[in-house]
């Protein structure tokens, strides 16, 4: 059984890869979701510094 600290790892490895996803698995399809599609629309960098932010707060 994985601990939740490989979870946490592989949730920032998705959130590097596609953010929304990342953000998506973790919150579901809440304001955190909607805030990183929105910032990696607007910018790819963006949207993956808010989303291992998100992951990780």
């Amino acid at each position: 059984m994985a601990s939740e600290g490989t979870l946490n790892c592989i949730d920032i490895l998705l959130a590097i890869i596609l953010p929304p996803l990342g953000v998506f698995l973790k919150f579901g399809c809440h304001v955190e979701f909607w805030i990183c599609l929105v910032l990696t629309l607007c910018g790819y960098l963006p949207g993956i510094i808010y989303a291992i932010y998100a992951i990780t707060k």
